[in-house]
């Protein structure tokens, strides 16, 4: 794997990102970004799921949504991965970093399988079951990335 890293670090979009100050911050913005789409959007839908806003239809509520946290999470990956290049190898001696990026995993495959099964419109589903999980995943996600700027 160290071949693997030293070629992502010799790079021209890893160099890049080391050398170019405002394409750095633009690209950390852009990350910035992209959390908030899927953070809002994804913590608006599971506090629906959990029983908040019981007037506002779940599948209608998941229509306008679930596209605008599939963005964020785009974005928000996209923009993760160049700011993985500027400096891999530090990245993935930190626990912290591999935590979120399992606690991502996790949390894109709940909110695949939830949406492949079309559970919210079946009757007699406890919702909350789906959505407390999903909230306290990405509320871990949004934690340990944050968390990443304090760890050496």
């Amino acid at each position: 794997m160290d071949p693997l890293i030293e070629t992502l670090a010799a790079s021209d979009p890893a160099q890049m990102m080391r050398s170019g100050r405002w394409i750095y911050a633009a690209v950390s913005g852009g990350h910035v970004l992209g959390i908030a789409l899927l953070i809002g959007a994804i913590a608006s839908l599971d506090l629906r799921l959990i029983g908040l806003w019981p007037t506002v239809p779940v599948p209608d509520l998941a229509r306008v949504l679930v596209p605008v946290a599939a963005i964020g999470l785009t974005l928000a990956i996209v923009t993760g991965l160049l700011l993985f290049l500027a400096g891999p190898a530090d990245y993935l001696q930190m626990r912290l970093f591999l935590l979120k990026l399992t606690l991502i995993a996790c949390g894109t495959g709940h909110a695949v399988w939830f949406h492949s099964t079309n559970s919210f419109a079946r009757p007699g589903v406890a919702l909350w079951r789906v959505g407390l999980p999903s909230l306290l995943i990405w509320l871990a996600v949004l934690i340990c990335g944050r968390m990443l700027a304090f760890v050496d």
